[in-house]
C-alpha cells in the first residue's frame, strides 16, 4: 500500500497530511476531531485503500503535526477549516471527494458538504449528525454536552485536564483508543488550548453550516447521498440527534447504528466502519 505525507502551506500554516492509496483512485478526505490527529484513521486506512480508494487524512489546524493559528477565532469553522480543506484539495489537484468527519470533523464534513455540493460526491458523518439536527434534539443531548460549556472556560478548564497527570482527560475520554497518545499530543506547548479553541471559536453551533452572510434557511440543506453513523456505546451524542439529520439532506440518506462502538467508531470496529464507508461510496454514481 502507497503511504506518504504531505506538508502543505495552506491559509498561513502548514499542514501534516496522509495520503494513501493509489493517486489516481477515487479520493475520499477523512476529518478527525478532539483530541484526535489523522492517526485515528489508521484501522480503516488500509481496508479502504484495498477496496480501491485514495484516502486524504490531515491533521486540522492546531492538532498533530499541523501549525496552530494565532488567535481563539482562527478556529471558527467557516473561517479556519473550510478555507484549509479546499486549499489543500487544491494543491493536491483533487477536484472532487468523498467526505467523512468524525467528531468536530463531522461539522466540518457537512459544512463543507452543504456549502460546496459539487466538490463532493457524498458526506459520511460518524457520531455528531447536522448541526440543525443536534440543537433540536432535545434534552438529554442538551445533558449529554456538559462538557463543551466546560470547554469555554479559558484557563480552569486546561489546568483541571492537566491535574493528577491527566486524571479527569482520561476518565471523561475513557472509551479513547489511544488515550495516551492523544495526551502525548496535548502535552505539547499550546497544544491543549488549540483543541479547545475549537470549542470556544463554534460554540454557535448553528453558525457553522450557514455563515452570517447566508440568507435562505434552506442553504443549510445537503444535497448530496449522505451516510449517518453512531455507536450504541456512544457518551457524548443521542442518537435522535443522528436520525433527525435526514431532515436536512435532501438526497438518499442511510442511517446504520453500530452496536458494541463507542464514539470512535472508526477504531473500535474498523470491519463494520469500514465495510459502511465503502457500500455508500460504491452506490453513489
Amino acid at each position: 500500500m502507497r503511504n506518504t505525507t504531505h506538508r502543505i502551506n495552506a491559509n498561513g500554516l502548514n499542514h501534516f497530511v496522509r495520503d494513501s492509496g493509489d493517486e489516481a483512485a477515487p479520493v475520499v478526505i477523512l476529518l478527525h476531531g478532539f483530541p484526535d490527529t489523522s492517526e485515528i484513521w489508521a484501522a480503516i486506512t488500509p481496508k479502504l485503500v484495498a477496496a480501491g480508494f485514495r484516502i486524504i487524512a490531515p491533521d486540522l489546524r492546531g492538532f498533530g503535526e499541523t501549525d496552530m493559528a494565532a488567535r481563539t477565532a482562527d478556529y471558527e469553522i467557516n473561517a479556519g477549516a473550510i478555507p484549509d480543506i479546499l486549499k489543500i484539495m487544491d494543491i493536491l489537484n483533487i477536484p472532487r471527494a468523498h467526505i467523512v468527519g468524525h467528531d468536530f470533523g463531522a461539522p466540518v464534513a457537512w459544512s463543507l458538504a452543504a456549502q460546496y455540493p459539487k466538490k463532493f460526491a457524498t458526506l459520511a458523518a460518524l457520531c455528531v449528525g447536522h448541526p440543525r439536527a443536534y440543537l433540536h434534539a432535545g434534552p438529554q443531548q442538551l445533558k449529554m454536552s456538559w462538557y463543551i460549556l466546560f470547554h469555554q472556560l479559558l484557563g480552569v478548564c486546561e489546568a483541571s485536564y492537566r491535574f493528577n497527570d491527566w486524571m479527569f482527560m482520561r476518565r471523561h475520554w475513557a472509551a479513547h483508543p489511544d488515550i495516551d497518545g492523544a495526551i502525548a499530543n496535548l502535552k505539547r506547548p499550546g497544544r491543549l488550548t488549540a483543541g479547545l479553541d475549537w470549542y470556544r471559536s463554534n460554540l454557535s453551533i448553528a453558525r457553522m453550516i450557514r455563515p452570517p452572510k447566508w440568507g435562505a434557511v434552506g442553504e443549510e440543506t445537503v444535497r448530496i447521498p449522505t451516510l449517518g453513523l453512531w455507536g450504541d456505546g456512544e457518551k457524548y451524542l443521542t442518537e435522535k440527534q443522528m436520525k433527525l439529520s435526514r431532515t436536512y439532506v435532501e438526497a438518499p440518506w442511510r442511517y446504520q447504528r453500530i452496536d458494541g462502538a463507542s464514539h470512535w467508531i472508526a477504531a473500535d470496529k474498523p470491519h463494520e466502519c469500514a465495510e459502511a464507508l465503502i457500500r455508500h461510496w460504491r452506490n453513489t454514481p
